[in-house]
């Protein structure tokens, strides 16, 4: 491997937009690094990226849990000495009614999306301080901006990555560490594809450009973020929602 060749760690890489926004790094020259609970589909994506002759690795963990988060920062760096950009897209959701929304399924959304990016800053920025340069990139979502119903722990949990990254910006500017989240609208996913048609059709009918985006719209994205192209951009939410949001 290049040794100015950035590293990058995306956790929830194994399926979906997290899959595409590590397909996009590596494309852009990044070795990267596919993080998720599933440590077989893991190892499956990243070999999957390894045929197209990127530099990929698999590492396995509970972002929730910050014992797995050290464990997974440690074998990043064993092996290739740092990080340089850190996608926080792992991300669950438990949808339900606010009256019937259970006390373990706040927990649980909450802790994967918040407080695993939370974990997972906590330990890149260790890293990045010293190097004086990283890029962290949050996935929100468009209903942590205007809140969405049968949503309360998911909305809550993705307008708490935005209060996140905008703190972090500020206290990690001086070390030359971009911190900035993009926040998709409906994008096409396996998850958004089991949607009844009518709610699908629903969503479709309050984006202003009419379809869906795809993960590799919300990819792009992010790969310009983590690049030199933006290194005068921090602290800001960048709407990947083919202007659901104005």
């Amino acid at each position: 491997m290049s040794p100015d060749k950035r590293i990058a760690l995306v956790t929830g890489a194994a399926r979906g937009i997290g899959y595409s926004i590590a397909e996009e790094l590596a494309a852009s020259g990044c070795a990267t690094v596919i993080s998720d609970i599933m440590a077989d589909a893991a190892r499956e994506s990243a070999a999957r990226l390894q045929e197209t002759g990127a530099e990929t690795h698999s590492v396995a963990g509970d972002v929730s849990r910050a014992d797995d988060v050290e464990r997974m920062f440690a074998e990043v760096t064993a092996k290739y000495g740092r990080v340089d950009v850190l996608v926080n897209n792992a991300g669950v959701t438990r949808d339900n009614l606010l009256l019937r929304l259970e006390e373990k399924d706040w927990d649980l959304v909450l802790n994967v999306n918040l407080k695993g990016a939370f974990l997972c800053t906590k330990a890149a920025s260790r890293i990045m301080m010293k190097n004086r340069w990283g890029r962290i990139v949050n996935i929100s979502s468009v209903v942590g901006i205007m809140g969405n119903a049968g949503q309360a722990n998911y909305s809550a949990s993705k307008a708490g990555l935005i209060g996140l990254t905008k703190s972090a910006a500020k206290e990690l500017a001086a070390r030359n560490i971009t911190v900035n989240a993009v926040a998709p609208g409906y994008i096409e996913t396996e998850m958004t594809q089991s949607l009844p048609q009518a709610t699908r059709d629903g969503f479709l009918s309050r984006v202003p450009l009419k379809r869906a985006g795809t993960p590799r719209d919300v990819a792009r994205v992010v790969s310009f973020l983590a690049s030199d192209n933006a290194e005068y951009i921090t602290g800001q939410v960048i709407h990947c929602d083919g202007g659901m949001v104005m």
